[in-house]
């Protein structure tokens, strides 16, 4: 399965909404965000059972950033789609969402925002929201995957 994750208040935080990894003052130095505590072995675990993963962000960072950042934490993506590309893309396809993961070949996206919820039912998409205090995200993500893996293979 294709599982893309936001970045923002999900994976990256926008204040002290979560616990994060460690990162040294170098990295500090060098612009590398801090990250959710959990996510380099959460996505090693989906990619190991076979998931391709992705970055789709509403955020205009740049890719380049992006990648830098993940690598840090010893994170490898498949694609990353930023707000530039996201834009682009649903204004060609006229699509009047925040986001719309099937625009880019995700079959999950993963997200903190109850809009994006409510855009997933509207436009028929999947997407598992996850509060950004939610202390036990790991496994309500690995829950939904594998819901969600037994309605696609039926």
């Amino acid at each position: 399965m294709d599982i893309s994750f936001d970045l923002d208040s999900t994976l990256i935080p926008n204040g002290m909404e979560f616990e994060t990894e460690n990162r040294s003052r170098i990295a500090k130095l060098f612009g590398i965000e801090e990250i959710r505590k959990g996510t380099p072995e959460l996505i090693l675990d989906l990619q190991n059972e076979g998931h391709e993963i992705h970055i789709y962000t509403t955020s205009f960072r740049s890719k380049r950033k992006i990648r830098r950042t993940l690598k840090y934490y010893g994170i490898k993506v498949s694609r990353i789609v930023n707000e530039k590309e996201n834009q682009k893309t649903l204004k060609f396809r006229n699509i009047n969402s925040s986001k719309f993961p099937p625009a880019f070949d995700f079959d999950l996206h993963i997200d903190d925002l109850k809009g994006v919820g409510i855009e997933s039912e509207r436009f028929n998409f999947k997407a598992i929201i996850i509060e950004p205090t939610d202390k036990n995200w790991i496994h309500k993500i690995k829950s939904g995957i594998k819901n969600i893996k037994k309605h696609f293979i039926s």
